[in-house]
């Protein structure tokens, strides 16, 4: 049965552009949010739902521009027999290439033959639908699918409710697993209560073919439906139609009682069922409603793993649950550019995979910080903190995410993501040059590094660049966490026993700290293990020491750097 080749949308809400050739499996849309992933699901809804009519309005267009029209394409390759005859779509048969993405006017020698549906609205905001053909245009000709064929390809949506799913009404997924119906006429002139047991009975046998389907997903998927299911009357029905048909447990209370996150695992399930005849489902916010394991078990029902495909799905998500569940070759991350939209296949992009897993958070941010260790990740995030008191905006809202770079594998990381089009930084130590060819690659592809002063690491740039205060109050805070005895020892060995942590202390008192004494509490701090090299110790530094002292010092070498990186955040 069908599938998407390719989607192109102009002028419809966020999105000016795009052009996207999604994938026959799961097409998972991730990336920060508002950037038009929902609008995406949005636009083949109403680009191929089963509908007679559509209602717009003005705010349907992107930045309310009236002048330019709403077009929505669509085309379908993996064309079944019906929909590849010429007595049917004959003249408005297409090609497509997939290698390159391009159509052609006619189908030919290693092309798939396409169907192109589109839909238009312009300042009237009366929607049109037509099949695209240059040769059916040259003809004066001009038509849309058939009312039948645009039923069979409508995908099922799943949103924040799928409680429409679970009775037959027009466009259900049940109205898909099977060709059977049931008529409600004569249980209609009883009680309500008997009509509904009198319909429940008559029901079993009209719709015996979707109620197995329903049992036998149900049980699959682990999804608590108590006793057998049941075709029975809807209390809440007020017109008796198909509507008024819906699913009941054993015990008769309705399906749609049960939780959101079994409700929409069982529709997925049913679309399962039912993908030979309607392979498509959209599924907003796949997460929503789901434990952990319930979203891995939804998309493997998906068929995530399996090397055939057994549905196309089209999902967005915000949950790294499911960015480590899939694979690249099943994520795209759609952007906004200067030119449009883009979405990015994460299969074209090399082997990434790895990366993608460990840092599947960072993967829905807008900018990444790699930073070269847990040290400088703390510090980052007790700025954070420090500035979100003094009401500037937090690092979430700007959309950026830290990562720890893992020392050596710092620009390895980087480079991963800067492969995948993610806005990248680096921050880094100065005191040791490990990086090579890495970083001047990095450079090279546009990257933005940030370090310390040369020759010194994040520990000494703290020591060296704060107040006399402030690096008292780092000191004693690395007592308290590491005790007096270790933190003299420490100083005794780094300085060949030229210091001890009393004569920095008598200095301290005196209202001065010598260079060289600041230069010994940068070595001392590192060694080992260190008095901070933690995220939880150094994001406590930060917050409450670091930030503080430079709002009320120079700050030294240190403000700069901050500066310059919170300002990259910024203008991310």
């Amino acid at each position: 049965m069908a599938r998407i080749r390719k989607i192109e949308i102009s002028n419809f809400r966020s999105i000016w552009w795009l052009s996207w050739l999604p994938r026959d499996g799961i097409n998972c849309l991730i990336g920060p949010g508002d950037s038009g992933k929902s609008t995406v699901l949005e636009a083949i809804d109403l680009c191929l739902g089963a509908r007679r009519s559509l209602t717009f309005c003005d705010d349907d267009f992107h930045q309310l521009q009236l002048t330019q029209p709403i077009k929505i394409t669509i085309t379908l390759g993996e064309l079944d027999s019906h929909l590849r005859s010429m007595e049917a779509y004959g003249l408005y048969l297409r090609g497509f290439n997939q290698q390159t993405g391009d159509i052609e006017a006619e189908p030919g020698t290693g092309l798939d033959t396409v169907l192109t549906v589109e839909l238009s609205v312009h300042d009237d905001l009366e929607p049109q639908w037509r099949l695209v053909s240059e040769r059916a245009e040259a003809l004066g000709q001009s038509r849309n699918l058939n009312w039948a064929d645009r039923v069979r390809l409508a995908p099922t949506r799943l949103g924040q409710s799928g409680e429409h799913n679970l009775s037959w009404r027009r466009g259900s997924i049940l109205n898909k697993v099977s060709e059977e119906r049931a008529s409600a006429a004569t249980a209609i002139a009883q009680a309500a209560r008997d009509a509904r047991i009198a319909f429940g009975d008559k029901a079993k046998d009209q719709l015996t073919d979707a109620l197995t389907a329903v049992q036998t997903t149900a049980t699959r998927l682990g999804v608590p439906v108590s006793g057998t299911v049941q075709a029975l009357l809807d209390a809440h029905g007020v017109n008796f139609t198909g509507g008024t048909i819906s699913l009941h447990g054993g015990d008769g209370v309705p399906l749609r009682g049960l939780g959101l996150g079994s409700v929409r695992l069982l529709v997925a399930g049913l679309q399962r069922h039912v993908a030979g005849e309607a392979p498509m489902i959209l599924i907003d916010e796949l997460e929503h409603g789901l434990e952990p394991h319930r979203i891995i078990r939804l998309l493997m029902e998906l068929g995530a793993k399996e090397a055939a495909p057994p549905l196309q799905a089209f999902v967005t998500s915000h949950s790294p649950v499911a960015v480590r569940e899939l694979s690249i070759e099943q994520l795209h991350v759609l952007r906004n550019g200067p030119l449009g939209h883009e979405a990015t296949w994460m299969g074209r992009v090399g082997d990434v995979q790895g990366t993608v897993r460990k840092f599947a958070e960072a993967l829905l941010a807008r900018s990444v910080l790699i930073c070269e260790g847990a040290s400088e990740v703390g510090l980052i995030r007790g700025l954070d903190l420090e500035r979100q008191a003094a009401n500037q905006p937090s690092l979430t809202a700007l959309g950026v995410a830290l990562v720890d770079g893992g020392g050596d594998t710092t620009f390895a990381r980087a480079l991963a993501f800067q492969k995948m089009g993610y806005r990248i930084a680096v921050l880094r130590d100065s005191d040791i040059a490990v990086h090579g060819t890495d970083e001047a690659t990095f450079l090279q592809q546009g990257g933005q590094v940030f370090k310390w002063t040369e020759g010194r690491a994040l520990e000494d740039e703290l020591f060296i660049s704060l107040s006399v205060e402030g690096a008292a109050e780092l000191l004693e805070h690395g007592v308290d966490l590491k005790e007096e005895s270790l933190v003299n020892e420490h100083i005794r060995t780094v300085s060949s026993n030229a210091f001890q942590l009393s004569t920095i202390r008598s200095q301290i008192a005196g209202g001065a700290l010598d260079e060289s004494a600041r230069k010994v509490l940068g070595q001392a701090s590192r060694v080992k293990k260190g008095w901070f090299k933690n995220v939880t110790a150094m994001e406590a530094v930060a917050e409450d020491i670091v930030g503080p002292d430079l709002r009320r010092t120079q700050g030294g070498a240190l403000r700069p750097t901050i500066n310059a990186i919170f300002n990259w955040f910024g203008n991310g």
